[in-house]
């Protein structure tokens, strides 16, 4: 496993629609391992294939910090609700903003082996669906952004 380089804000890669998987290969499952590896190292909750380069529809989502979703080529199939909350990305570092997500999603989604699942997820992990998945369309949280991009970084020590 390895550790990736997250694409920021501005890199061409994030703004396109990404290609479906048709096979699960080796390079697939060291993608997946990468992936994860770079999420977790960079204190993440999900992270789509195109913050590292990569214009495939997977994504990895750990909301809890124990117990990973590996999501290929995933669909939302039903929403409900509404949340609004701030939300950051990994490839927008140092800032935030309000964002209105819904309360409840359920997506289809393929595993490692290419087995079809349903997963159905209520605020942060349906807030981190929703947030990934858009990355799969070659959007980001900062076009859904409520009021003003906010600096999230701590102010500095006097």
């Amino acid at each position: 496993m390895a550790l990736r380089k997250i694409r920021e804000i501005g890199e061409d890669v994030l703004n396109q629609v990404c290609k479906e998987v048709t096979e699960v290969t080796p390079r697939t499952i060291e993608l997946i391992e990468d992936m994860l590896e770079t999420m977790y190292s960079t204190g993440g909750v999900g992270l789509a294939a195109p913050q590292v380069g990569v214009r495939k529809r997977i994504v990895v989502i750990d909301v809890t910090g124990d117990d990973p979703i590996v999501m290929i080529n995933p669909k939302i199939i039903e929403t409900s609700g509404e949340q609004t909350g701030m939300e950051g990305c990994l490839s927008v570092p140092g800032k935030c903003g309000q964002v209105t997500r819904p309360n409840y999603v359920k997506a289809i989604a393929y595993d490692e082996e290419l087995k079809p699942y349903e997963i159905e997820g209520t605020e942060l992990l349906a807030r981190a669906i929703c947030h990934e998945l858009d990355h799969l369309e070659g959007k980001l949280y900062v076009d859904l952004v409520e009021g003003d991009l906010l600096d999230n970084e701590p102010p500095e020590e006097e």
